[in-house]
């Protein structure tokens, strides 16, 4: 995407430096630039990918052509997800993605022009040292002091994600707008069911329906993936209003 047109970082602080920059310019996009970067994240367009730059700006990008690439890529398709989720969780969303990226861009450099362990070990440490992209999107409310409150958040969401996998097929509830009027609750029907929702397969990876596995059907075209084979958890999902699965959002961005 940018072809590496700034100087290329060779030592541990020359790497933090670019590591800085581009964390500067993301977290720009974020924030005080957020409308702007909102706007130009418009679903109706092809895959996008939000490039914080070692100069402290950004952009709104489609990802480079050439393959492999020069440098690691940042999440592709962020502007398909935006009319689905509240704008809070899909910019969090977004800043995790950045952070991730991040990682790998300073860490590429390193195992680029060989850095050994205890270089590798100082450039974490001094990363480790300034706040996540998503640490500064979500808001000064979690400090230090609340990551155990925030752990206990994380098991419960955990807790309650088994029972909803558990509880199968209650993610293929979004069929129950296809379904034909509820019908008398007797055994035989709930078998009906049940043999229906088995016989199902996933439009990704072809495998059929288990009742201890994550779905999610599309709204468009009315199939059922697994959620690992399209990147949807049951936290995630519970925030889409519409889902479309990889297919249907790449024929709306050809249109």
């Amino acid at each position: 995407m940018e072809g590496i047109p700034h100087p290329i970082p060779r030592t541990v602080e020359e790497v933090f430096g670019d590591f800085k920059g581009r964390r500067a310019g993301l977290i720009k996009a974020l924030t005080t630039d957020v409308e702007k970067f909102y706007h130009q994240c418009d679903p109706e367009k092809e895959n996008l990918c939000l490039y914080g730059m070692p100069n402290e700006t950004w952009e709104v990008n489609l990802p480079v052509e050439e393959v492999p690439p020069e440098l690691p890529e940042p999440a592709l398709g962020i502007n398909f997800a935006r009319d689905g989720m509240q704008e809070k969780d899909w910019l969090s969303l977004v800043a995790v993605h950045s952070d991730s990226w991040l990682l790998a861009v300073a860490f590429y450099f390193g195992a680029r022009f060989g850095f050994g362990k205890n270089e590798r070990k100082r450039l974490f440490q001094m990363i480790n040292e300034v706040p996540t992209i998503f640490e500064v999107v979500s808001g000064p409310g979690k400090q230090p002091k609340d990551q155990s409150a925030t752990h206990n958040n994380s098991s419960s969401k955990s807790k309650s994600s088994s029972k909803m996998q558990a509880r199968q097929p209650e993610p293929l509830t979004k069929a129950v707008k296809m379904s034909p009027p509820p019908k008398d609750d007797d055994e035989s029907g709930e078998d009906e069911e049940e043999d229906d929702e088995q016989g199902a397969t996933c439009g990704a990876c072809g495998e059929s329906y288990g009742t201890d596995e994550f779905w999610i059907c599309c709204d468009v075209c009315e199939r059922w993936f697994h959620g690992k084979c399209v990147k949807i958890t049951p936290a995630k999902a519970e925030h889409i209003k519409q889902y479309k699965c990889p297919g249907c959002s790449g024929k709306r961005a050809r249109v």
